[in-house]
């Protein structure tokens, strides 16, 4: 069954140092599908690397995932040419899903490092965000998002840490950081 069409469909910002950014934007997405409304998740850097929410989101109705990049962290000596490409190919993507207006929800995960990393510009998500349909809710994920994005959101949420395992030396557990 179709949901509702959103009005309006805002712009929200998962950012910060701490952990759930992502884990944020997959809960809103269960809670639009249950709802009826359609949800696409383009992610940014995190392809080639196997996440936990991929071995289910593809069995629910009314989402589509799709990942992109190495499934690699980029390094200081900066982002190659792979990644530059695998970027691209997302960013194309998000524009095409998100002008089409077929979907009530899109987010892009991990786009805030993206744009930190020279992958994505700036202003292109600027664009997105001015010429996004009235009815499309877009989320934006990941540490470092910049204050132009802050700005023309309606709600940010920065996630900070305050205690994480990691600093005990535990290394990251499949089905909870991954």
């Amino acid at each position: 069954m179709r949901g509702h069409k959103l009005d309006p469909g805002l712009v929200q910002i998962y950012t910060g140092d701490g952990k759930g950014k992502t884990t944020a934007a997959l809960g809103l997405a269960l809670r639009a599908i249950g709802r009826g409304l359609k949800v696409f998740i383009v992610q940014f850097l995190k392809g080639g690397f196997d996440y936990g929410e991929l071995h289910v989101l593809d069995r629910l109705p009314n989402i589509e995932v799709r990942a992109f990049g190495r499934g690699r962290f980029i390094t200081a000596s900066g982002p190659s040419k792979e990644d530059l490409e695998e970027a691209r190919k997302a960013m194309e993507l998000a524009r095409e899903v998100v002008m089409s207006g077929e979907y009530d929800v899109v987010i892009l995960d991990e786009i805030n490092v993206a744009i930190h990393f020279g992958l994505v510009s700036l202003e292109e998500v600027l664009e997105l965000i001015r010429n996004k349909p009235r009815h499309v809710e877009l989320v934006l994920t990941g540490r470092k998002a910049p204050k132009e994005l802050i700005e023309v959101a309606d709600l940010v949420t920065e996630m900070r840490e305050v205690k994480h395992p990691y600093r005990r030396g535990l290394p990251p557990r499949p089905g909870i950081e991954f």
